[in-house]
């Protein structure tokens, strides 16, 4: 697999950032699809995916550099590489910026919580090919038949048949995604779509993790991912339970949707 793509000029254009934005796209054309089903404002969804994307960036640096302080301290420039990032800070970091963002703009959160949700799942699914096609994040040495080698990675030990957690990941979150829109159907109480996300993708990833062979710090028995892993759990299991006792109804969402619509209708006969 190739990380460089090919050229122009003084630019390279790398796979992973490639399927970085393939994703970035495709959680921007489903949001905006949804939210148009739904009555909400699509300029709300882009400014959310944006501040979501680089918050999450910098949170999911930020939580590379606090696991591998000591190395950070060799060598700062770590911060800057193509390599060294914690999803799950990443993600923690969005859900910030989001909640942040509807602040601002005075709007509900929880709408735009759930509608966002199946978006992160479509765009980590193509980030993680994009992780395949670099090398990183590559799992354990196999002799089974689904083993992969690398050739030419500058992550992954290259010529040796490793089992591809990259691709199981991309499979996993976009059956995620499937998943999350036929919850968004449905759900009776707002809410729910995220905190099935919080549930699913924290019990996926936990699992992967045991596949994994690339350094990626540790806190007692767990690996980084997986300890932050099991706090997304536990916190999805309270929201979900908080949510099905004092959650809003999705009904009266849609009567606020119809709402909206006659003020509209109404403001353009004026």
């Amino acid at each position: 697999m190739y990380n460089d793509l090919f050229s122009i000029g003084p630019i390279t254009v790398h796979s992973y950032g490639l399927f970085t934005a393939i994703g970035l796209i495709a959680a921007i054309l489903l949001a905006s699809a949804r939210a148009k089903k739904r009555g909400l404002s699509e300029d709300i969804c882009y400014g959310i995916l944006f501040s979501g994307v680089i918050f999450g960036y910098f949170c999911s640096k930020l939580t590379y550099v606090l696991v591998e302080w000591d190395s950070f301290i060799k060598d700062p420039k770590l911060f800057l590489s193509q390599s060294g990032f914690v999803v799950i800070g990443g993600l923690t970091g969005g859900v910030i910026a989001a909640w942040v963002y509807c602040r601002i703009k005075k709007v509900k959160f929880m709408d735009y919580f759930d509608l966002c949700m199946p978006s992160v799942a479509i765009a980590q699914g193509f980030g993680r090919i994009g992780c395949f096609m670099a090398g990183c994040c590559y799992g354990k040495e196999t002799d089974s038949s689904i083993g992969i080698a690398f050739t030419h990675s500058n992550f992954a030990p290259n010529n040796v048949p490793l089992i591809p957690t990259q691709l199981i990941s991309s499979a996993a979150n976009f059956a995620n995604m499937a998943l999350l829109l036929l919850i968004a159907k449905k759900a009776k109480k707002k809410g729910l779509v995220a905190a099935a996300y919080m549930l699913t993708y924290s019990v996926g990833r936990f699992l992967i993790e045991y596949l994994r062979n690339d350094d990626r710090g540790v806190i007692g028995p767990f690996s980084t991912s997986q300890f932050f892993s099991l706090i997304i759990f536990v916190v999805g299991i309270l929201f979900f339970v908080l949510v099905l006792l004092k959650g809003e109804d999705v009904e009266s969402y849609a009567t606020e949707e119809k709402e909206t619509v006659t003020d509209k209708e109404s403001n353009e006969e004026v």
